[in-house]
């Protein structure tokens, strides 16, 4: 079974970073997206963070875990980590789990 990758692409604006996504958030591709979120939290503050779902094809229970981790680190930091262009599978296993109301989901992209 080939190992699942995760794509991570930083994009700096002048008051938000937008990171684009692509591929699995998992077990085992978790721990570079908090690595590069918990970075820009301790050097950039930046005003906001946007997580852009758009090329996830997957995220387990790690990864849900982790994203609620993340975003109550950023609150904490007074900064706003909201997710964009949320799929509808995502948006779903979201809704079934509880977890939707836990994040900021933006609705621009």
């Amino acid at each position: 079974m080939e190992r699942p990758e995760l794509s991570i692409t930083v994009q700096r604006a002048p008051d938000e970073v937008v990171i684009q996504l692509a591929g699995e958030i998992d077990v085992l591709t978790v721990a570079e997206l908090s690595t590069v979120v918990n970075e820009l939290l301790a050097d950039d503050q930046p005003h906001r963070i946007v997580l852009d779902m758009a090329g996830v094809t997957f995220c387990d229970s790690q990864g849900l875990g982790t994203l609620v981790v993340l975003s109550r680190k950023a609150q904490h930091a007074q900064v706003v980590l909201a997710l964009s262009n949320v799929g509808d599978f995502l948006m779903r296993v979201l809704d079934i789990t509880g977890l939707r109301s836990a994040l900021m989901i933006s609705s621009h992209s």
